[in-house]
C-alpha cells in the first residue's frame, strides 16, 4: 500500500469528495451535483451526523472517473453539506458551503469511500496602500472584463461591493466567475499570501480582456463579411425549418385526436378523463423541441398503453392445474396439494382472497417454476419481479412524473408488460427488501397485497388508481425471519423442504438431462446418463437443498461432450461412474469428509439455513486458565447464550458428572464450529453444544454415527426445534441414519414422508440425561461410562 494510502485516523478524518469540473472557495455556496459512487458514498457517510462536513478535493485530470489517491491536490476546502437531493437515475445533487481552506496529510480508502486527515492552513494578509492600490485596480479590471463578457450579467458586481478591503476573499469571488481551466482555479487555492493571491487573479484578468478584445474584433469581420450569397442561404434554410415545422403541426393534430379517442376508449372515471384531457392540451401548446414536450407525451403513451381494461378468462379446472403441475415437477406432493386447495377456495369463494401466495424455502427447489406452472394452469399470463436488494419506495410507488427520467414503478411496469390485468406476477425474495432514507418498499407493498386497499393502487407515475384486485400475487423468500409481521400477515405460506436423493435422481431423469439436452443440440442418442452417474454427482458433486447445482453439472457434461462430437472424437457417448471424473473434474464432496472415528469433544449437530440443512462438527477443547469460556466459528448471540446455558447448566451438575466443584476457576473451555467465514445463529444447538462440552470434561468420545439437535434450559430440559425436514436430509446426505430429537417433535415425525423416515432411527429424548445414555461411545465391557 502506498504512504499516502497509509490509515492514520485522527479526529480530522472526513470524507472526501473529488472534483473534476467546478472549486467551490471558503464562504461561497453552490450546488454539486455529484453521480459516481464514491462520491455518493462519501455523502452517505455524513447522514446521520451532527456536522455534514467533508473535504472538496479537486482531481488533477477531468477525464479520469475514478481517480486514485495520487490524481488528488493536496489542498482543498473544508466543506458543510447543507442539502442533499437525490434523482431518480441515482445521482445526487448537494448544496454545500465553503468554510476553509484545509491542507491533506494523508488519504486512506475504506468500504469504497477516500477519507483525508487534513490541517487547517493560515492565510497571510498583508495591508497597506499597495495592497489598497491592488484592490482599486483588480475591481476596474473586473468591471471592465464584466462589461464587455456579454455572457456575464452586471449583477456579479455586486458581489464585491462588500469586501473591498478583503484582498483574498476579492480573489476567490473573481476567480469563482471566470472562465479559467481548473488547474488555475486550483493554484488560487494553495496561494496563501493574499496580496500574492490578487496580483495573480489581477494577472489573469488582464489576459482573459486581452483574448475578449481579439473575440471582439473577429466577430466584426465575421459579420462584414457575410455575403447576399449566404444571407439567401441562410433564409432558405430557414424557410426550409418553418416548413418542417407546419407539416409536423399538421402530424401532431392527427394525433392529438387519436389519443383523444384512445382515452375516452378507456372508460376510465369522468374525473381522470378530463385529466387527461388536460394533458392534451397542454401538449399541443408545449414546443416540440421543449423538455416538458416529451415528458408529457411519453406520460401518455404510457397510460394509453396501460391494460385499464384487457384481461384473459380464467380456466379454474383444479384437475387440470394437477396435471400441469405434475408435468413440470416431480414430487413436492404436499406442496402441490395445498396450492390445488388454494385454487379450489378462489375458485368457489365470491370474495376477494385476503391472503397472497407465499413460497418459502432454500434456493433451487423450484419456487420460481411451479409460480410459472400456477400461471399457465389458470390461463394467466405471468410476470416476474425481483424484489431482492430494492431499498427505494419509489421502486414499488413509482416516480412523480415531474422528475426527469421518471417512470412507473414496478408493479405497474410488470401489468404493462403482461398485458393483461390479472396476471400471474412473482414477487421474488421478498425478504431483501431493505429499508433506507429513500423509504420503506416492505411498508408500499403492504398497499399493493392488500385486498382492500389495492382495488385503487395509485402509482405515482400514473397518478390515476389502477385495480390491483384481479391481479394473482404469488411471493417467494428463503426464510421469513427478516420479513416485518404486518406483510408477513398477508402471505399464505406454503413450505418448501429441500429434495432427497431419490426425488433429485428422478427430477434429473425426467427434467433437468432433456432439458439440458435439449439446450446444447444433443440428443438420447448422443448422450446417455446412468442412473449411477446421477447419483454420483448428487453426493459428491453437488450437496444442495436444490437442483441448481445439479443441473449446472449436467449443463457442463452437455458442453463437454458437445465438443467431443464437434471434434469427431466420439458420436455416442455414454456418462457412468466410472468416467465421470472427465466430464465434471474431481469430486467436491468425498465420503472421506464426514466424519468416522469416535473423537471427545466433537459432535454432529444439525442446522437450518437458508439454502437447507446442514451438519455442523461442533468442537469443544478444555485447557487449563482461569474459567473462561471462548466460541469462536462466526456464532450469533443466540447461539453463545446457548454455550453459556450449557456451561451452567454442566457446573451446576457437577458431582454428577464427577467434576471438581473449582472447575471455573482452573480451565478454560472453548467452543469452536468450523467453517468460521459462515455466520451461524440460532438455540437448537444448545444439545449438542452442552453434550460435547460434557465430552471435553469428561474425556468420553462421542459416537460419530449420530447427530442431534434441540434446544436447552437451564434445568437441562430439551425443547422442540425447526426445520426438522432440512435437518433429516442434511444427516441422511453426510451418511447419519441414527438422530436424536426433542420429544416435543415425535408429532412432526408422522408429516416426514415415509420414504425419509425408514432411512432413519429417531430418538427421543425430555432431558439431557436421556441423551446422555445414548450419545457416548461404549466398550463391550462397559454398560455405561456413569450414571446420572
Amino acid at each position: 500500500m502506498p504512504e499516502e494510502l497509509t490509515k492514520d485516523i485522527t479526529p480530522a478524518a472526513l470524507p472526501v469528495v473529488p472534483l473534476r469540473d467546478i472549486i467551490v472557495y471558503p464562504l461561497m455556496v453552490a450546488p454539486v451535483v455529484i453521480s459516481r459512487g464514491i462520491s455518493i458514498n462519501a455523502l452517505d457517510t455524513t447522514v446521520n451526523k451532527d456536522e455534514m462536513q467533508v473535504v472538496l478535493v479537486a482531481q488533477k485530470d477531468i477525464e479520469l472517473e475514478i481517480p486514485e489517491v495520487s490524481d488528488l491536490y493536496k489542498y482543498g476546502i473544508l466543506a458543510k453539506v447543507i442539502q442533499i437531493l437525490k434523482f431518480p437515475d441515482g445521482s445526487i445533487k448537494a448544496i454545500v458551503e465553503g468554510i476553509s481552506r484545509v491542507k491533506v496529510k494523508s488519504f486512506y480508502e475504506e468500504n469504497d469511500v477516500y477519507f483525508a486527515n487534513i490541517s487547517d492552513v493560515k492565510e497571510k494578509n498583508k495591508s497597506g496602500d499597495n495592497t489598497k492600490a491592488l484592490l482599486r485596480v483588480t475591481i476596474d479590471k473586473f468591471e471592465e472584463y464584466v462589461k464587455k463578457n456579454h455572457r456575464m450579467s452586471p449583477e456579479n458586481l455586486m458581489a464585491l461591493a462588500s469586501i473591498s478591503n478583503d484582498p483574498g476573499r476579492m480573489a476567490d469571488i473573481i476567480a469563482t466567475y471566470l472562465e479559467i481551466p481548473l488547474q488555475e482555479k486550483q493554484k488560487v487555492i494553495e496561494i496563501l499570501d493574499t496580496f500574492k493571491r490578487l496580483e495573480y487573479i489581477s494577472g489573469i484578468l488582464e489576459r482573459e480582456m486581452e483574448m475578449l478584445n481579439i473575440e471582439y474584433e473577429i466577430s466584426k469581420k465575421l459579420k462584414k463579411s457575410l455575403s447576399k450569397t449566404q444571407k439567401e442561404y441562410y433564409l432558405k434554410e430557414k424557410l426550409k425549418i418553418i416548413n418542417e415545422e407546419l407539416h409536423g403541426k399538421e402530424n401532431l393534430e392527427e394525433e392529438l385526436e387519436d389519443y383523444k379517442k384512445r382515452i375516452d376508449e378507456l372508460n376510465l372515471a369522468e374525473r381522470y378523463n378530463i385529466k387527461l384531457h388536460k394533458e392534451i392540451k397542454r401538449l399541443a401548446k408545449t414546443p416540440s423541441y421543449s423538455s416538458e414536450y416529451s415528458v408529457i407525451k411519453t406520460y401518455i403513451d404510457r397510460i394509453i398503453e396501460l391494460p385499464w381494461n384487457i384481461s384473459t378468462e380464467d380456466i379454474n379446472d383444479i384437475n387440470r392445474a394437477k396435471i400441469i403441475l405434475d408435468e413440470d415437477h416431480w414430487g413436492l406432493e404436499e406442496v402441490k396439494e395445498r396450492i390445488i386447495e388454494f385454487l379450489a377456495v378462489r375458485k368457489l369463494s365470491k370474495q376477494k382472497q385476503a391472503t397472497i401466495l407465499c413460497l418459502v424455502g432454500p434456493p433451487g427447489v423450484g419456487k420460481t417454476s411451479l409460480a410459472k406452472s400456477v400461471a399457465r394452469s389458470l390461463n394467466r399470463k405471468f410476470s416476474y419481479i425481483s424484489l431482492g436488494g430494492i431499498n427505494d419506495e419509489s421502486e414499488i410507488r413509482g416516480h412523480r412524473k415531474t422528475y426527469v427520467g421518471s417512470m412507473p414503478g414496478r408493479i405497474i411496469q410488470a401489468i404493462e408488460g403482461a398485458g393483461t390485468r390479472n396476471p400471474v406476477i412473482l414477487l421474488d425474495e421478498i425478504e431483501k427488501m431493505m429499508k433506507s432514507h429513500m423509504g420503506d418498499p416492505t411498508a408500499a407493498l403492504l398497499e399493493v397485497l392488500d385486498p382492500e386497499q389495492n382495488i385503487n393502487f395509485t402509482d405515482h407515475y400514473v397518478d390515476i388508481p389502477f385495480n390491483l384486485s384481479e391481479v394473482f400475487f404469488i411471493a417467494t423468500a428463503n426464510t421469513l425471519d427478516t420479513v416485518y409481521k404486518a406483510l408477513k400477515d398477508r402471505l399464505e405460506v406454503i413450505k418448501i423442504s429441500g429434495y432427497t436423493e431419490e426425488e433429485k435422481l428422478n427430477i434429473a431423469k425426467k427434467h433437468l438431462v432433456p432439458k439440458q439436452l435439449g439446450l446444447h443440440g444433443l440428443s438420447k442418442s448422443k448422450l446417455t446418463t446412468t442412473d449411477k452417474a446421477i447419483r454420483k454427482i448428487i453426493n459428491e458433486y453437488t450437496k444442495e437443498a436444490g437442483v441448481r447445482n445439479l443441473e449446472r453439472s449436467f449443463a457442463k457434461i452437455c458442453r463437454k461432450a458437445a465438443t467431443q462430437i464437434v471434434r469427431g472424437e466420439d458420436y455416442k457417448i455414454r456418462i457412468s461412474g466410472n468416467n465421470l471424473e472427465e466430464y465434471l473434474g474431481v469430486p467436491k464432496f468425498l465420503p472421506s469428509d464426514n466424519r468416522k472415528e469416535n473423537e471427545i469433544g466433537v459432535i454432529n449437530g444439525l442446522a437450518w439455513t437458508e439454502a437447507g440443512g446442514d451438519v455442523l462438527y461442533i468442537e469443544s477443547n478444555l485447557m487449563p486458565g482461569k474459567g473462561d469460556l471462548n466460541m469462536t466459528g462466526s456464532l450469533g448471540d443466540v447461539m453463545k447464550e446457548s454455550a453459556k446455558i450449557a456451561l451452567s447448566y454442566i457446573r451446576s451438575n457437577h458431582e454428577k458428572f464427577k467434576l471438581p466443584q473449582d472447575l471455573q476457576e482452573k480451565y478454560d473451555i472453548h467452543v469452536h464450529v468450523p467453517d468460521g467465514a459462515t455466520p451461524k445463529d440460532g438455540p437448537s444447538a444448545g444439545l449438542a453444544i452442552t453434550l460435547a462440552i460434557i465430552s471435553a470434561l469428561t474425556e468420553k468420545p462421542i459416537r460419530s454415527d449420530i447427530a442431534l439437535t434441540g434446544e436447552v434450559t437451564l434445568r437441562g430440559k430439551v425443547l422442540p426445534i425447526g426445520g426438522l425436514k432440512e435437518k433429516v436430509l442434511a444427516a441422511i446426505r453426510s451418511d447419519i441414519h441414527t438422530i436424536i430429537l426433542p420429544e416435543r417433535n415425535r408429532k412432526d415425525i408422522d408429516d416426514m414422508p415415509e420414504y425419509l423416515n425408514d432411512q432413519v432411527n429417531y430418538i427421543y429424548v425430555d432431558n439431557i440425561n436421556q441423551a446422555l445414555e445414548h450419545i457416548f461411545f461404549v466398550d463391550k465391557s462397559e454398560q455405561v461410562f456413569f450414571k446420572i
